[in-house]
């Protein structure tokens, strides 16, 4: 195949020539089109006899016979064969990527006026001075000195126990606190718990159905609560999102708060504040919990929109200004993306778990190199040596975006990439289908563009060949393919190492979409368990049945004289957990459960789930009982 000219990384940037194909190659693509003849043409220097006695290799004969095979008995299929592979091949001979032409050293034409720009020029000459090696060593030290303090002060001034995350509860799902909450108590303490909550929690949601009482929520932060005139959440609410609906710290930039735990509430009332709706509860539950006024804990702001006008501005005056070579340029923005990441917008954990980021950052540079040799070397070097703020706008608008997907792409109602991801959350398929449609767009522009080259049957056939692996993966058993978001750059840089401006854009978002991926969540397995993939979801085991009916339930009998029952497990299944009002009240090999301990006046709620060795199925929806003695039946399903 053929070989692309190396290039090299100097100031001066290589000129993007695709080497010419020897005519003296064995053309597999010449046999398909025409078999009856040689495939080869012999240079004049050889003679006829010695191009007659070459022998044929192996796979060209297989390909020779399998054209002529078609050729004889499909003429059809042969000729369909023919024009695609002359499509594939491209123009011949191949063309050249046109030279970049910035579109600010132009001579325009407006109202028959002709107005010239050169502003590219003009900053390459006035910045000049500024591009010194010394000089961009010095200040990257000084960037490097002043981004660590900028961490110190964003996470690492406040008391490590006092962080929590934006899904830090004091009540986990279904039955995982225990027989009566034992594992999450205790409910009552007499100190108040003094919290920093980060940013934007309120952007963190359920990503599966959660049921409160005969209610199912979903896509939404969790908080139950805070109506009453003390403000007063069930302890299953997100912390940090119940914060910022009570006003005790703002969403966009944290801070700390602090909370007593008050044990026993009744009827928690739904509310709506600083953009943010809770639900209602109105029946009894074990835990909750109230903010107080102040708060002893300092330095509580989170500066991560500071930090990130901090690094748009530096990585502009890596453009614009200190304009490096492009290698170093290409580095710059690995580093500050990946630890922008790390330590402000989408930290592991707070505080930033920084040996795991080091842990990471090690392979992420391993793999940006490939990229560099693969696309950057071939694009950047253009850009920047003659059109720096173009190159700029291009390069920085799709980076951003990248760096920073929790805020931009993410936003899109497709969690993952699994057709059960995009078909339970409202407007996925429709999301789904006009991504798609986006992406299927741009790849032809793409293919349009390599075609031209004549560098498309050499790209086709390693995307061909991925394409396969990915397949093969695919059909793995007992394992399911898992496309993050990391992965999808490394499989589409490869095909933007063309300088045109749409590369550009596509080599600045598809990195910053790497960095954030690996840098967020680590590089995980392209296969994983169905039961990783699943968290908190039901699992689809068989559920259990209510013998307890509106039929059977008499009303006119007090509570404490009341018992409901249940049928009988199935094989393989050797108990029962039951929820009462959210709360597990039993586990055990009975059939039935008494009402005595419940409070009247009020609902109650009841889930119940067949258990194996001690491992709980799926819960079923939820059965309530009105104060009224009304007994309505769950509906049918898992929750």
């Amino acid at each position: 195949m053929q070989n692309r000219s190396s290039a090299s990384s100097s100031t001066s940037p290589p000129s993007f020539i695709l080497q010419k194909r020897d005519v003296r190659k064995p053309s597999f693509e010449q046999d398909l089109l025409d078999p009856g003849l040689p495939s080869s043409i012999p240079s004049a220097a050889s003679s006829a006899h010695e191009h007659e006695q070459r022998p044929m290799s192996i796979p060209k004969r297989i390909f020779v016979g399998t054209s002529r095979h078609i050729s004889a008995r499909f003429p059809r299929t042969h000729t369909w064969l023919k024009r695609a592979v002359l499509y594939v091949r491209g123009p011949q001979p191949s063309e050249d990527i046109p030279p970049l032409q910035p579109l600010l050293n132009k001579k325009y034409n407006i109202h028959n006026r002709h107005v010239s720009l050169s502003a590219e020029t003009a900053l390459i000459k006035l910045t000049r001075p500024m591009t010194s090696p010394w000089l961009f060593a010095i200040l990257a030290a000084a960037y490097i000195i002043g981004f660590a303090f900028f961490s110190r002060a964003q996470s690492f001034l406040t008391p490590p126990d006092s962080f929590i995350g934006c899904t830090s509860t004091y009540w986990l799902a279904q039955d995982k606190c225990g027989l009566d909450g034992q594992n999450c108590g205790p409910f009552v303490t007499e100190d108040p718990f003094n919290f920093r909550c980060p940013a934007q929690c309120d952007n963190v949601i359920l990503q599966n159905p959660r049921t409160v009482g005969d209610e199912e929520i979903a896509f939404v932060p969790l908080i139950v609560g805070g109506g009453d005139a003390n403000h007063t959440y069930r302890g299953d609410s997100f912390i940090c999102a119940a914060a910022i609906q009570a006003g005790v710290i703002p969403r966009s930039t944290g801070g700390c708060g602090s909370l007593q735990l008050i044990g026993n509430f009744t009827d928690f009332s739904p509310t709506t504040g600083h953009g943010l709706s809770s639900i209602g509860f109105s029946s009894v539950f074990p835990s909750s919990f109230r903010f107080l006024g102040s708060t002893p804990l300092s330095h509580c702001e989170d500066l991560r929109d500071d930090a990130l006008a901090f690094n748009i501005l530096i990585t502009c005056a890596l453009f614009l200004v200190l304009r490096p070579r492009p290698l170093v340029l290409f580095w710059s923005l690995v580093c500050i993306g990946f630890w922008h990441v790390v330590l402000f917008s989408q930290p592991m954990g707070p505080p930033p778990k920084l040996d795991v980021a080091f842990g990471t950052f090690l392979p992420a540079l391993f793999i940006a190199y490939g990229f560099w040799r693969l696309a950057f070397r071939f694009v950047l070097p253009e850009f920047l040596s003659k059109a720096p703020i173009e190159s700029c706008v291009l390069y920085l608008s799709g980076y951003w975006v990248g760096v920073l997907y929790n805020l931009t792409i993410d936003k899109i109602p497709i969690s993952r990439l699994l057709a059960s991801d995009i078909s339970k959350r409202p407007g996925g398929l429709a999301a789904f289908i006009i991504v798609l449609i986006i992406v299927v767009i741009l790849v032809i522009n793409q293919v349009r563009v390599i075609r031209k080259t004549g560098w498309l049957p050499y790209y086709a056939m390693w995307y061909i060949f991925g394409g396969l692996v990915i397949m093969v993966l695919a059909l793995l058993p007992d394992l399911q393919l898992r496309l993050h978001h990391y992965i999808i750059p490394m499989a589409l840089i490869p095909g933007t190492a063309w300088p045109t401006r749409l590369s550009a854009i596509y080599q600045g978002l598809l990195l910053g979409m790497f960095l954030n991926g690996g840098a967020a969540f680590g590089f995980d397995s392209i296969l994983q368990t169905p039961d990783e993939l699943r968290q908190d979801a039901p699992i689809g085991s068989v559920l259990p049945i209510f013998l307890t009916n509106s039929t059977t339930f008499d009303s006119a009998i007090p509570w404490n004289n009341q018992t409901i029952f249940w049928a009988s497990p199935p094989d393989g299944w050797d108990g029962f957990s039951l929820l009462v009002d959210d709360v597990q009240r039993y586990v055990g090999v009975a059939m039935n459960y008494s009402l005595a301990a419940l409070q009247e006046g009020i609902p109650h709620f009841f889930r119940l789930a067949l258990t194996s060795n001690g491992q709980s199925g799926d819960f079923t929806k939820a059965a309530t009982l009105w104060p009224n003695g009304t007994w309505v039946e769950p509906l049918p399903g898992p929750s």
